[in-house]
């Protein structure tokens, strides 16, 4: 029973060592806030707070075995020196299992009044406990700016201000952009980058114009030099944009006797590709019957070879044959054979001459499939150019320049299930007037889709659009033409209106299209009483331009 007890109290007295030890090596926080600050007591520190190592005020007092007191720092150099340090004051040895520290000790200095460490601008007493909740507050206390990059430091009364109006780091708003920028950085981005302060116009014209604005401004200036609209059409004129407009308007009859020079230049360029075609044409003609010519060689030749083949092949079995009965009669007749030996050979000679002239003819028929290979490249490259042609040729006959168009809608029932929407030929209402197009939803749009047919007019951009009148003021008849001869044609008319971009000069290819979205029903349309509008899956639809009024330039 008494080796336990002595283990208890061995055990105790092993974890109170241990405690004291780190207690020891604890740092106090006061250690930390005093750090570089002068601490001044209101009465004479007494002499059992000060520190008899150091001379320094005992902060965390510790105790040793001796009775007296000594501050943290030195007794902690004392256990670090191990069992060799000894008291200053009676030289008895300083063991660390004897050092604890003296709490009333610390509550006594703690007690003790000071005098702010910020003094004499802060002239408040406090007690050594309530310091640090004093200089969290104390409006002299010396605080680093808390802006991103600033290092300055200042009192606490004057940090708010500082951060609102001193601080080059501070965020400040641009008057004229309103986008956040550093104060030191704000008047060299109001100089060079902000997008809303204004600046004189780079081509010296009298107005201000803001910075992002400035490459519109330049579209539009009237100081910036530009050429004549008709520049396309051989005018060379070129000067500043408010004197090109005048130009423009006072030249008007000059420009318009270019447009009509460059229109006849181009009405001559069209009948020299239609004689141009033509005689291409010819030529095509003449290279088809030289290929014609050549085919008939190449099949006179396949069937020369085919018989020369079938020669050789015959010859080359009548060789087996000879040598396999020459064979036989070298076993039979012995010396017999010499005498026939010649004619035999004669005759090997002429097969062997045979079969050189069918090589001959070999080497010949490989040369006229090469010639017949490049007259058919030749051909194929000349057929592309006809098409091409052909096609050009096509689209100048099919365009009309009276404002009627008669369209051809073929597949009508594969295209009405298709649901695509089908455009026309463009047309025009003289050589230099407006160019328009229909198109046509065969299974209806909008308002009429899967029920009607719907009709509508594209204003498109011409090449004269700048000479003509704008809005288009022309009425405009639609018809879907009777086959059946009975000339019940099915019409509807509409007046453009003026208000409508529809009929405004066009900005785009096209302008929207408008029309009838109901023009007729798919069931009067396909199956009606006195008339036949689709035959033979085809139907035709025929627009008219009311001309009149309209002057050709």
């Amino acid at each position: 029973m008494s080796d336990s007890v002595s283990d208890f109290m061995a055990a105790e007295e092993n974890e109170c060592v241990s405690r004291q030890d780190s207690e020891l090596m604890r740092s106090w926080e006061l250690e930390a806030i005093l750090t570089n600050r002068t601490l001044r007591f209101v009465l004479r520190l007494e002499q059992q707070f000060v520190c008899p190592s150091c001379g320094g005020m005992v902060l965390n007092p510790h105790q040793t075995g001796c009775g007296h007191i000594f501050c943290a720092r030195c007794v902690r150099a004392y256990i670090e020196n191990g069992g060799s340090s000894k008291c200053p004051l009676d030289s008895i040895p300083i063991k660390s299992e004897e050092i604890f520290q003296d709490n009333c000790c610390k509550r006594e200095l703690l007690n003790l009044e000071v005098y702010c460490t910020n003094a004499p601008d802060c002239a408040q007493r406090v007690t050594l406990c309530n310091l640090q909740g004093h200089l969290k507050a104390c409006q002299y206390e010396r605080l680093r700016c808390s802006n991103s990059g600033c290092n300055d430091t200042v009192l606490r009364k004057n940090l708010l201000d500082h951060q609102r109006k001193v601080c080059s780091f501070r965020l400040e708003s641009c008057h004229h952009c309103r986008q956040p920028f550093l104060a030191s950085h704000l008047q060299a981005h109001q100089k060079t980058s902000c997008p809303e302060i204004q600046d004189p116009c780079p081509n010296k014209c009298p107005q201000m114009i803001r910075r992002h604005k400035l490459q519109a401004h330049a579209d539009e200036c009237l100081e910036v030099e530009t050429d004549c609209i008709y520049k396309n059409y051989g005018c060379t004129f070129r000067d500043k944009r408010g004197k090109v407009q005048v130009h423009e308007n006072t030249e008007f009859s000059s420009h318009v006797r270019l447009v009509l020079e460059s229109n006849t230049k181009l009405e001559t360029q069209v009948e020299q590709l239609q004689q141009d075609m033509l005689v291409q044409q010819g030529a095509l003609k003449d290279k088809s019957f030289v290929v014609s010519n050549l085919d008939r060689d190449i099949t006179l030749c396949d069937s020369t070879l085919t018989t020369l083949q079938r020669s050789v092949e015959e010859q080359r079995v009548r060789i087996c044959s000879i040598q396999r009965e020459l064979r036989d009669l070298r076993g039979v007749l012995g010396s017999e054979l010499s005498e026939e030996l010649p004619s035999l050979r004669a005759s090997l000679d002429s097969l062997r001459q045979q079969v050189a002239v069918t090589e001959s003819l070999r080497e010949h028929l490989g040369a006229l499939e090469q010639t017949c290979q490049r007259h058919t490249r030749l051909l194929d490259i000349h057929v592309e150019q006809l098409q091409c042609n052909e096609q050009r040729f096509r689209l100048l006959e099919s365009t009309s320049y009276d404002g009627k168009l008669i369209w051809k809608v073929r597949d009508y029932c594969h295209r009405k299930e298709a649901g695509t929407p089908l455009n026309s030929t463009p047309f025009y209402t003289s050589h230099s007037g407006y160019k328009l197009s229909v198109r046509a939803y065969l299974g209806g749009d909008s308002s009429g889709r899967g029920t009607h047919l719907s009709l509508y007019i594209t204003i498109m951009r011409g090449d004269f659009d700048s000479l003509l009148p704008w809005p288009f003021r022309q009425n405009i008849t639609l018809t879907l033409l009777d086959q059946s001869g009975s000339r019940n044609h099915q019409s509807n008319t509409f007046t453009p209106d003026t208000n409508s971009d529809s009929f405004h000069r066009p900005t785009s290819d096209a302008n929207v299209a408008t029309g009838f979205p109901r023009f007729i029903l798919h069931g009067d349309l396909e199956a009606p009483r006195n008339a036949v509008y689709v035959r033979d899956d085809t139907l035709f639809i025929k627009v008219k331009v009311d001309t009149t009024g309209l002057e050709d330039l």
